[in-house]
């Protein structure tokens, strides 16, 4: 938690706030459903939540953006993101219920307005969005066919529209077909040894009419 707040500096009181209950929310709710491997809540903040924001490093969001959280899990990176900017319009989608089910939950009980959650599958989700973030729910290649047509023509960021995925290891392979695609690595603003093979893979997608 206090290197959250060193990272990011301009977080008012609430979001301060709701950063600081996600502990005893996910515990809570590990307990009942293992929403997160018992190993890793016991670093929820290094693991999850700063993992998450290491988006924000990348690309920060604009009010008014829109984001598809696919295969969220237990929110992450949705929930981290949706804290950090209130102004942003976050759908957090899954194919597991139970999971949907703890991110509404979760979401509520951080009075979290800017938050979507629904069980459902990428390649069903209708509309478009700025940005498409996900953690390693599967390769690349298998990736951009379920959300292709989901990206938004008018682009408001430094970076184009497309996907910004969390993923770790060497990707050489994975990315062979996706020239256009940039790796940044976490290990050069978060210094926790986690993020030493860790980076943020942003791929610009063009939209499709």
């Amino acid at each position: 938690m206090e290197e959250i707040k060193r990272q990011f500096p301009n977080l008012t009181e609430n979001q301060i706030v709701q950063f600081q209950k996600l502990e005893a929310l996910y515990q809570d709710w590990n307990a009942k459903i293992n929403v997160i491997s018992r190993k890793d809540i016991d670093e929820l903040y290094t693991k999850h939540v700063l993992h998450s924001l290491a988006i924000a490093k990348i690309q920060p969001f604009e009010a008014g953006t829109y984001i598809l959280d696919v295969g969220t899990g237990g929110g992450f990176p949705g929930i981290p993101l949706a804290i950090l900017f209130p102004e942003t319009r976050f759908y957090l989608i899954d194919v597991i219920l139970k999971k949907i089910n703890v991110v509404k939950a979760v979401a509520e009980a951080l009075e979290l307005r800017n938050v979507k959650a629904e069980q459902i599958r990428a390649s069903e989700v209708k509309g478009d969005y700025d940005f498409i973030v996900s953690r390693a729910v599967t390769n690349m290649p298998d990736f951009v066919s379920w959300i292709k047509d989901k990206i938004k023509k008018q682009n408001k960021h430094k970076l184009p529209n497309g996907i910004l995925y969390l993923k770790g290891g060497d990707l050489t392979e994975e990315l062979k077909d996706f020239p256009k695609a940039t790796e940044y690595n976490i290990a050069e603003f978060f210094k926790d040894e986690f993020f030493e093979t860790k980076k943020v893979v942003h791929l610009p997608l063009k939209f499709k009419a």
